[in-house]
């Protein structure tokens, strides 16, 4: 009893501090050797540098370079003002009077394109503000529509989404990004309908009592220490776009586009075309990890197809790039900080998972689904994400302590492992958006808004409509099973 009382004390204090700002790779060995203490008998050392530590490094080993590639491709797009073009683009098509559906398709083209999520909300803020002002619609209302846009449909359900989230779970299910697209596609359309909805009323409903678009000064992009720091924590540096230029001569809108269509093509080629037709025998031979083409071809298809689209977005882009040089360095630094705070995360949950406590823990959350695989590990990994504010964090922490238990579950349930990846990735995106995540309070900075003022649309479109998308996945898996 005092172990499990140790593993929620630690839980408990990861939250607390993480929402008030303080370092992941401070909070997150020190609680988990707090848990080791409650647990008695476990040697402390011992526990942080055979336990803790290896599950970091493999975690940093198998995901560091979707991490890196990611950043400098959004870094690139930035630089070149091509992710500023492409939502402009999308902008001006649609018009001041559909300003709500404009800024989340702005985000949602970037983001499913590869863009980080924290350069698209700083892409697409300004734009944003002066839609907003132009409709009269409430500022207040902003953080929940580019969270709905970024945060949610194309981060989780669109298949061959290049996200962090869509790729952890390919080498523990042997899957790829692609995995169940026909579940994924409904499921995000659910998602995307469910939350525009939800706003436009919301806006209906401030016409209706005659609010309009907020006075308050805006922000600016230095104006708190904490902004900085959460989104450093992302992998972000505020400096550099505080200190950005307007470009003199933006991308033409194909050219912008360009490297965003090679990311998903690159990708879908390498999956079903190009990788099954390579002889990968070799994998077999130990020195290549007596392996399997299965667990590495989605891995591969990221990595080729996002270093593929980083050549062509800088060949492009040559012109424009004021310093090249200083934006692949910066790209590259700003991936460290991300990989090493989610890792971290995998840590903390290796030291849980490894206490006697866990395997009670462990057993009631596998019985919240009954005989259910997928309400077992959507309810497992929604939990984990939600305490850890953080998708990939929960997530990664539960593929890593119980990912061998599902996989068996599913296979002797006769569930596709293609539906276990979309349902485990859309479960890590459903609560994880919670008040203490750092990409919430990032979003919330950058508006120069409060929890107070704009937390429950963002409750709403960030979590209510990817839960109720996330149960309408499961129950559609189970009657007509991945497709």
């Amino acid at each position: 009893m005092l172990g499990i009382i140790g593993i929620l004390l630690a839980l408990v204090l990861l939250i607390v501090l993480a929402y008030r700002g303080v370092s992941l790779l401070v909070i997150s060995p020190i609680t988990a050797l707090i848990a080791v203490l409650f647990a008695g008998g476990t040697p402390i050392l011992a526990t942080y540098t055979q336990i803790f530590m290896p599950a970091v490094g493999s975690f940093i080993v198998q995901f560091f370079p979707l991490f890196m590639l990611g950043a400098l491709f959004g870094k690139l797009m930035e630089e070149s003002g091509s992710a500023q073009v492409l939502a402009r683009w999308i902008v001006d098509r649609l018009g001041s009077n559909q300003s709500v559906l404009a800024v989340v398709l702005a985000c949602a083209v970037l983001t499913y394109g590869g863009v980080s999520l924290f350069v698209v909300a700083f892409a697409v803020y300004p734009i944003a503000v002066q839609l907003f002002r132009e409709a009269n619609i409430p500022k207040r209302l902003i953080p929940a529509t580019i969270a709905l846009g970024a945060f949610t449909f194309t981060m989780t359900a669109l298949p061959g989404t290049p996200s962090i989230q869509n790729a952890i779970p390919m080498p523990f299910f042997g899957t790829t990004s692609f995995a169940a697209p026909g579940l994924g596609i409904i499921s995000g359309a659910i998602m995307f309908a469910l939350g525009l909805a939800w706003i436009n009323w919301r806006v209906g409903q401030a016409h209706a009592a005659n609010e309009g678009y907020s006075q308050t000064p805006e922000p600016t992009l230095t104006r708190t220490t904490e902004l900085r720091e959460h989104a450093l924590g992302d992998g972000f540096d505020i400096a550099e776009i505080a200190d950005e230029r307007p470009n003199p001569a933006p991308p033409s809108f194909l050219i912008a586009l360009a490297p965003l269509i090679m990311v998903i093509v690159f990708n879908l080629l390498l999956v079903a075309v190009i990788i099954p037709a390579m002889d990968t025998s070799f994998l077999a031979l130990p020195k290549f990890g007596n392996t399997t083409i299965d667990e590495v071809r989605g891995l591969w298809a990221v990595i080729v197809a996002l270093t593929c689209s980083i050549v062509a977005l800088i060949f492009l882009n040559y012109q424009r790039i004021s310093n090249i040089k200083a934006a692949i360095n910066q790209g590259a630094d700003a991936s460290v900080l991300p990989i090493f705070n989610t890792a971290s995360q995998v840590g903390f949950g290796a030291v849980i998972a490894a206490l006697p406590g866990f395997v009670i823990i462990r057993d009631a959350v596998l019985q919240l689904g009954g005989d259910n695989v997928l309400v077992g590990l959507a309810t497992s990994v929604g939990l984990l994400s939600a305490i850890t504010g953080s998708a990939s964090g929960g997530m990664s922490i539960v593929l890593e302590t119980m990912g061998d238990t599902f996989v068996a579950q599913a296979e002797a349930a006769g569930v596709a492992l293609d539906l276990v990846h979309r349902v485990t990735v859309m479960a890590s995106g459903s609560i994880d958006s919670l008040p203490h995540s750092g990409a919430v309070i990032s979003l919330l900075a950058i508006c120069g808004l409060t929890h107070r003022e704009s937390y429950f649309d963002i409750f709403v479109a960030a979590i209510v409509a990817p839960v109720i998308s996330l149960i309408a996945l499961i129950i559609l898996g189970s009657i007509f099973g991945s497709f």
